[in-house]
């Protein structure tokens, strides 16, 4: 049976979207009570009310496209975005006072732009971090709600001639559709405004000397003139904008010199043309204008699609799901995915996205997950299987309970992490934008030496030599040259399901020089199985077993899992006082005895060691042993496995062949971790060891030359991964809220490990290569602009082509992901 349709009583008054008919949210609006969807078009409609701006409702003539922009822009300035309701899509709690947001930037032009805002909103009193991304625009701001609001951070930001919005994918590809499209008009103007002036000039330049008439060529330069008004007014506004506000805010931008070379050609072909003597440079200007407008457009498009990769899992969720509301009734209802909660049933057809996390209860088919985790085949799922947001529902109907909405939701953790990453600045990019910052300053004292120089020994060529020194210098290739290429390279690990999350980790990943394994959960599956158990006291095996489960109920490790799984339908006793010492075990007391479980070792301190040397032979097997026992003796042993992941060895085989050491460091028994060693082929296997020991074998490593990379399972290696210069967690089962790796493995592929590592070996190498075209290009095209052997339409040309230059280099990266 088909489902039926929405029910509502009436569309929003505010953006014209259904209500659905359980929804009761009423703002008073010039005396009449009107209904709106959700409790984001309240807040606006309510905040419209507040200020006295209800006439915004009489005046309009069409509805919003989205709610937020469902707001006269009078709104903007009135503290609309410290509403608690409008932030929660864009803002989390950091601390108790602390907050957090995601913005995107529009107005970046080169990395002064960067450099201006970030030292701007710091000095804001309250603000207490913030980076921004030049590759794509997206900013990370932290404040202390007590000393300041984030609508004056928006404020400031504001007033220096910027804009900033909350990010989300929906807003940001309607900045990226309006920035294409005003760059194309003015591309356009430029560059028929060009043709039309080399129409001019053409005849000038080809006439011998007396077959032109003054008049006429007086004519040809006021028609020079009038084509080349609007592509200087129009087409290079952005320019003289951009460099009046850094002026004013006295910081040198890159459009500085472009505009002071536009503006000065134009001004002295100007007087040229009104006093009737001297060149004009009508053509060279218009030329320089539409060539550097076609690189940034150009650039604009690599750029955008190189980061559109990243911008997938903003808008990866539908915008409406079908609920069940009398499940197993097969009647639903389509609501917004913003009103779903946990516990609801919902209803998701072949081929729709998943809406939410949740658990199949009915239905059996397979989820393509290749957006969240990089693998491509689908994978099966039946009921008690848990299906993820974001992920599509291939084969047939299922019907999902919710576990998670929102931003709790595991899909939301990628992109919070992917997000951490993009705005946290890596130290070579933080060198790169120094250089930038102090090149500008040199370029301005070099082409005013240069002119100076000219204009004493060959005055007709000096200004032309000026603007060409002025331009045909970029640094915003050296800007451009990382961050894009990390941006890419963050996109195309992404898709192979390794999850960049912080902004050093692919340099660190790339010079890793040895591999450290943890083993239960990282080299296994992490899914123990209790193959045995042998009773040593008087009571039953089903007894220890009900003491073995209770003394691990709160545990998160696997071996704790596989026995409350072994010990599923008993009645497990009560322990109280239930301690857990890190790498050994769980103590707890039951009826006034002490009970212990966990290493034989930590057994054996209460027990004693009567059955140590039966139980060492099962550890010599390769199988885990954990012991049970009390004061008065050993009452159990249990003997678990986990299965080896199936593309270890491969993984493995691919590292040792770039000539990387490898180590597993367990706190398995040594038994176990050694024969697990001889199957890899791994000489430096330890088992036995706590996080202390660890943590110092890892000292110890890191006491060489070497880069070290740790790999664990996220939560329980927590302290040993943070000590690694780049740690990396499997990120499978893993809560990746609560994950502090610097990359994640999302699909808990090792063979993804070694490819990643591939991946980032090639962008680090694009980097270098990206730097060195940037200085190699400047430290000859300058000097070349100096001896007057660049005119400034050739500056023109090679100023856009060193910046697309980059971009293109970087976008190699993808070839590989997308083969």
């Amino acid at each position: 049976m088909s489902p039926s349709p929405v029910t509502h009583v009436q569309d929003c008054y505010h953006c014209g979207l259904p209500i659905p008919s359980d929804v009761d949210l009423p703002v008073d609006i010039d005396g009449a009570r009107r209904q709106t969807c959700c409790t984001g078009c309240q807040a606006v409609a309510e905040s419209i009310v507040a200020n006295g701006l209800t006439d915004y409702y009489k005046r309009r003539d069409a509805m919003p496209e989205q709610a937020r922009e469902a707001m006269p822009d009078e709104l903007k300035d009135l503290g609309l975005f410290d509403h608690p309701d409008f932030q929660k899509d864009f803002v989390k709690p950091i601390g108790e006072h602390e907050r957090e947001a995601a913005l995107i930037l529009e107005g970046i032009t080169c990395s002064a732009c960067i450099w201006l805002n970030e030292q701007h909103v710091a000095h804001q009193p309250g603000v207490t971090a913030v980076d921004i991304n030049y590759a794509t625009r997206r900013a990370r701001v932290r404040w202390d709600e007590r000393r300041v609001k984030l609508s004056d951070i928006l404020a400031a930001i504001q007033a220096i001639g910027y804009r900033a919005y909350p990010y989300d994918a929906t807003r940001s590809e309607q900045i990226s559709q309006r920035e294409r499209r005003s760059a194309l008009w003015r591309l356009f103007v430029a560059g028929f405004g060009m043709m039309q002036v080399m129409m001019y000039a053409f005849p000038v330049y080809v006439a011998d000397p007396g077959d032109m008439t003054s008049d006429i060529e007086s004519l040809m330069r006021w028609a020079s003139l009038i084509l080349t008004a609007p592509v200087v007014l129009y087409s290079a506004a952005p320019f003289f904008r951009n460099a009046f506000r850094d002026i004013r805010l006295r910081r040198l931008g890159m459009d500085v010199p472009v505009a002071l070379g536009i503006g000065a050609a134009f001004v002295a072909s100007c007087w040229a043309t009104f006093a009737g003597a001297g060149e004009v440079y009508f053509d060279s200007v218009t030329m320089f204008v539409f060539f550097l407008l076609c690189g940034r457009y150009v650039e604009m498009l690599a750029r955008q699609k190189a980061i559109r990769g990243v911008e997938e899992l903003g808008k990866a969720l539908p915008a409406f799901a079908e609920r069940l509301a009398g499940y197993p009734s097969p009647e639903g209802d389509r609501v917004p995915v913003s009103q779903l909660k946990a516990g609801d049933i919902i209803r998701i057809k072949p081929g729709e996205t998943v809406p939410a996390d949740g658990v199949v209860v009915d239905g059996e088919s397979a989820a393509n997950e290749a957006l969240l985790t990089g693998e491509s085949r689908p994978v099966p799922k039946r009921p008690g299987h848990e299906v993820t947001g974001g992920s599509v529902n291939v084969n047939s109907p299922l019907c999902v309970r919710v576990t998670r909405t929102g931003e709790h939701t595991r899909l939301a953790a990628i992109r919070q992490l992917m997000e951490r990453a993009s705005t946290e600045k890596p130290r070579v990019v933080q060198q790169a934008d120094k250089v930038a910052a102090h090149f500008i300053i040199a370029l301005l004292v070099l082409a005013c030496v240069t002119a100076a120089w000219w204009w004493w020994h060959d005055p007709d060529r000096a200004l032309w030599i000026f603007v060409s020194v002025l331009v045909v210098s970029c640094p915003c290739a050296l800007s451009l040259a990382t961050p894009v290429a990390l941006t890419v390279a963050t996109d195309s690990l992404a898709r192979i399901g390794v999850l960049v999350t912080r902004g050093h980790a692919i340099e660190a990943f790339a010079r890793a020089g040895h591999f450290v394994f943890d083993k239960t959960g990282t080299l296994t599956y992490g899914e123990m199985r209790v193959e045995g158990v042998r009773v040593f006291g008087p009571l039953a095996e089903a007894q220890v077993l009900g003491l073995a489960a209770a003394l691990e109920q709160g545990s998160e490790h696997a071996i704790a899992t596989a026995l409350r799984l072994r010990a599923s339908g008993m009645e497990l006793p009560v322990f109280t006082d239930v301690r857990a010492t890190t790498g050994q075990g769980v103590s707890g007391r039951l009826g006034g005895v002490e009970y212990r479980i966990g290493r034989p070792s930590f057994v054996a301190e209460l027990a004693g060691t009567s059955v140590l040397e039966a139980i060492h032979l099962d550890e010599q097997s390769g199988r885990t042993v954990i012991a049970l026992g009390d004061a008065s003796g050993w009452l159990a042993a249990f003997v678990l496995s986990d299965g080896l992941r199936e593309d270890c060895p491969a993984a493995f085989e691919s590292l040792r062949a770039k000539g990387i050491p490898i180590s597993i460091f367990s706190g398995d028994t040594p038994a176990t971790v050694e024969s697990l060693g001889r199957q890899l082929g791994v000489s430096r296997a330890e088992g036995g060891m706590t996080p202390e020991g660890k943590h110092a074998g890892l000292r110890a490593l890191q006491q060489g030359e070497a880069v070290i990379a740790m790999v664990g399972d996220g939560v329980n290696d927590a302290p040993v991964l943070a000590q690694a210069q780049v740690s990396i967690a499997m990120g499978g089962g893993t809560d990746l809220a609560r994950n502090q790796a610097d990359i994640v493995l999302l699909s808990g592929r090792l063979a993804s490990l070694a490819e990643g590592h591939d991946l980032a070996l090639r962008a680090l190498k694009i980097i270098r290569q990206n730097l060195w075209w940037s200085f190699a290009y400047n430290f000859t095209a300058i000097p070349l602009a100096m001896f007057g052997l660049v005119t400034p339409w050739m500056a023109g040309i090679g100023m856009s082509a060193s910046s697309l230059f980059v971009v293109l280099n970087a976008l190699r990266l993808q070839r590989r992901v997308q083969a």
